[in-house]
């Protein structure tokens, strides 16, 4: 019966000496608001802006190849990340690329060849205590 006890002592030890890695599991929270420009196909004119509603907002934990979760913002662009642990993270949404804009010049609305990639806009964020709330700033996109 000592042995037992004396086993799951060191793997209670072994498992809480490990060092955690950035992601889901924590009390910090990652906030930040999506701006949106709502801008002609050809980035010539800007109709509108105001917070971006409803916009995809993703974030990669750590070194992470990929997205490990998504969110939608709120009517009032705010998007929110919950229960992260310490560490670094990329915040993202897409946004239309002007510079990558593929058309037959010059604009006109009866030119459907015109088409502009998305691109993501990426903002690098740290936790570094455990309940902590990191404002991660504006994401402005064009629409």
């Amino acid at each position: 019966m000592k042995k037992v006890f004396f086993v799951l002592g060191i793997t209670l030890i072994v498992i809480s000496s490990c060092k955690k890695e950035a992601g889901e599991g924590g009390q910090a929270t990652i906030t930040g608001k999506i701006w949106a420009r709502n801008v002609r196909p050809d980035f010539g004119a800007l109709y509108n802006q105001g917070p971006g509603a409803d916009i995809d907002v993703y974030i990669i934990y750590g070194d992470d190849a990929t997205y490990g979760n998504r969110v939608k913002s709120g009517p009032d662009g705010v998007y929110e990340f919950d229960y992260l642990r310490k560490g670094n993270y990329k915040i993202y949404a897409y946004s239309k690329d002007s510079v990558a804009t593929v058309a037959t010049p010059p604009y006109s609305p009866s030119n459907p060849d015109l088409h502009a990639p998305n691109k993501a806009i990426i903002k690098s964020v740290e936790i570094t205590s455990k309940k902590q709330t990191v404002d991660a700033g504006t994401i402005v996109i064009e629409n």
